[in-house]
């Protein structure tokens, strides 16, 4: 049997599956009933992307079957192949769906099957930033434990995302690989079916970043291609089903590796034998490049783990945390005051601690020269030693300043990770980031108690004031450049950030220290000068600078942008922001939902549903994405009336704002402001809204209308 007649069999049975599930669970629930994937505003995504047409019920479902149908066309060519594997990829979805109807929960611990829009959008920043280089699919059953454990830890020490499917995920379970989507490898589920849990991030990649409008299929299949840089290992025997979903995968632009003997097809479907191999053959294949900066510590590192999180049954040691005094400083220093790599702990190391662990006072001073160096970029650096710490296995940092937590697990102090790795890590990647700006790092750890609190009073703490003092200067106008930022445009190709001194990214990760400081590190990388030039309109923020900067690096998809208003050329959104804020008519103001939130609005959409409409690099007036801190900035809606407008807010967003809202209400006469801020506690429907608002005398009501 050739290829093609396999992926055309495999094709057959999945539709022949599909058929038979639907009309089960047509006769079980009915026509009429709802059928959706949780946690999405693009209902099923493989779907809606290639047609066009949202699922809404069991009886839509019945029509996608014709559809299937007519992809399979048995030629024997590729073209036709590769149709063939997207009409399974398309039965595969109808499949899942089922197993959804009726409100069902049909994946438990280990598996996750759906993945949520808000999962999308969190690791957007880490896929544009390089983060996550890649996202490798491993599906099927490895020969043993062994070599199953050597491929996912192999890509998970690369920093890529993993999707694992069928038996490798027991696999993983026996050799104990850590897993879950805080550590980037996430099982799917064990039928061949839930591998669409990964095709429809794909495919809503390009839906939400990359503006690609529902069904327009072959916009969308080249967006994958070309944007998602992922691939597929297949595993173990192959049945025609998983061939078939192969050349789904290959119709996406992701190269298959097997480990099986079949007929190669140059760049698409690769086969190697060698384990040792599979991962660097997988990763040449999709054209994936690791930039690897060797450490010498006992433990892995890598971005997969920054989201680990050490429990108090798993730790051997803590610092911080409200637990002891812990700080973290980084200081400019002169070329002739360092002496390169040199890493010192004064006071006692983590032996001291056995022999159960315990706790210890800690400061983290790391001081760096370097001609191209500024005191300005101090806190840039410095807030990467939260990644820097996290990045290295059985590791958890969190805080900073002088509220850093830092936790380091039993089996990292069992491998023989000391105080002094620490130093080792924060040399090296203080070096492979800012190597442009700097020449020079060395390291000090203290735990001495008393040296710990007396360097954080003569040091520390009077270093962390001047850059505050320094901060607070730092306004729109106190500056003559603002920064681009092209980050997101690897993903959002129309998308183009201004960041300010007021404004920082939407993504809540670019401040205009961090652009000022990438473009000194990366000459002609994302972050570039625009030179403000004459103001337009101060109080819209409009710039002929920044109109000429966006219309070129937007390639003329956008050509005006106001930065101080969301009713008139807001700025465009690229889909990972941390929130976002729509205008509320009935309330004479907005509303904020975070990217964490779940929940309804007043405006009669989810967080993703007022995402949908706003990401992708458009401009859509009354609506704007942004990060959290830019809430309490004086520019926030400056021309649209301010903080003021703000109505309804979810309450874990206000609670985390709590203080900075009351400081900046203040500033601006209003008091109790806190307190007037509706939340998913008083409601959601718009008329019980506006009853509290009435109530509480927000004084949005009584503002100019915003229409």
């Amino acid at each position: 049997m050739s290829l093609f007649d396999i992926i055309f069999t495999g094709s057959e049975q999945a539709l022949a599956a599909c058929k038979s599930v639907v009309e089960k669970t047509v006769v079980e629930l009915g026509e009429n009933e709802k059928v959706a994937f949780p946690g999405t505003a693009y209902s099923l995504p493989t779907i809606y992307g290639a047609t066009g047409k949202k699922i809404n019920t069991l009886g839509d479902l019945k029509g996608v079957i014709p559809v299937i149908e007519s992809l399979i066309v048995k030629e024997q060519n590729l073209e036709k192949a590769l149709n063939a594997g997207l009409a399974t990829a398309v039965a595969a979805e109808v499949i899942e769906a089922c197993k959804y109807a009726g409100g069902k929960t049909p994946y438990a611990e280990p598996c996750s099957g759906f993945i949520p829009d808000t999962v999308i959008r969190s690791l957007g920043v880490p896929l544009v930033t390089g983060d996550i280089p890649g996202v490798a699919v491993v599906i099927g059953e490895a020969p043993t434990e062994e070599e199953a454990a050597k491929v996912i830890k192999g890509y998970q020490t690369k920093g890529l995302l993993v999707f694992l499917v069928g038996k490798v995920i027991d696999q993983a379970i026996k050799a104990k690989v850590k897993m879950g989507l805080e550590l980037r490898v996430i099982p799917l589920g064990y039928d061949v079916t839930s591998v669409i849990h990964v095709v429809t991030v794909a495919i809503r990649a390009g839906l939400i970043f990359g503006n690609v409008q529902p069904g327009n299929l072959a916009e969308l299949l080249k967006y994958t291609k070309e944007r998602v840089p992922a691939f597929v290992n297949a595993l173990g025997p192959l049945s025609e089903l998983v061939v078939s979903a192969g050349a789904g995968a290959i119709a996406l632009g992701f190269p298959v590796i097997t480990d099986q003997d079949v007929q190669e097809v140059p760049g698409n479907l690769i086969v190697q034998k060698e384990y040792d191999k599979m991962v660097a053959t997988s990763l040449e294949g999709r054209g994936i490049k690791i930039k690897i900066t060797e450490i010498p510590i006992p433990v892995g590192f890598a971005a997969a783990f920054e989201g680990e999180r050490v429990r108090k049954d798993d730790m051997f040691a803590e610092s911080g945390g409200g637990r002891t005094t812990a700080w973290e400083l980084v200081k400019m220093k002169d070329l002739s005051e360092i002496e390169d790599h040199k890493i010192e702990v004064i006071g006692p190391d983590l032996d001291t601690l056995e022999p159960k662990g315990g706790r210890l006072p800690l400061g983290i001073l790391v001081e760096v020269a370097g001609k191209g160096m500024q005191q300005d970029f101090e806190p840039v650096m410095e807030r990467r030693i939260h990644y820097f710490a996290n990045y290295t296995e059985g590791v958890m940092h969190l805080g900073q300043r002088d509220i850093a937590w830092i936790r380091i697990s039993k089996s990292t102090y069992e491998a023989g990770f000391r105080l002094k790795h620490i130093g080792e890590v924060l040399y090296a990647k203080m070096l492979d980031e800012f190597g442009s700006i700097v020449d020079k790092v060395q390291v000090t750890l203290i735990t001495d108690k008393e040296k710990v609190e007396k360097l954080l009073d003569e040091i520390a703490r009077p270093r962390y004031e001047a850059r505050d003092a320094r901060l607070a200067g730092l306004t729109d106008e106190s500056v003559d450049t603002f920064y681009s930022c092209l980050l997101c445009q690897s993903f959002a190709p129309a998308h183009v950030c201004i960041v300010t001194p007021e404004r920082l990214g939407l993504c809540g990760a670019v401040s205009w220290l961090d652009a000022k400081a990438t473009k000194e590190l990366n000459p002609t990388g994302p972050c570039q000068p625009i030179v403000k030039g004459e103001c337009n309109d101060d109080v819209k923020g409009s710039w002929d600078s920044i109109n000429k900067a966006v219309s070129e690096l937007s390639h003329g998809a956008t050509t005006r942008v106001n930065i101080y208003t969301i009713m008139e050329d807001p700025m465009t959104s690229c889909g990972c922001f941390e929130c976002i804020c729509g205008i509320m008519p009935e309330a004479n103001g907005v509303i904020i939902a975070n990217r964490e939130y779940a929940g309804m609005t007043p405006l009669g959409m989810t967080f993703g549903e007022l995402a949908s409409t706003t990401g992708g690099g458009i401009q859509t007036p009354g609506f704007m994405g942004h990060g959290r801190q830019f809430i309490t900035s004086k520019k926030f809606l400056y021309a649209d009336g301010g903080l003021a407008r703000v109505v309804w807010m979810p309450k874990e967003l206000k609670e985390a704002l709590k203080e900075k809202l009351e400081q900046r209400a203040k500033e601006i006469g209003i008091d109790n402001f806190y307190d007037m801020i509706a939340d998913e506690t008083v409601g959601t429907d718009p008329d019980t809204v506006v009853e509290f608002l009435t109530k509480v005398g927000h004084p949005a009501l009584t503002m100019d209308p915003m229409l």
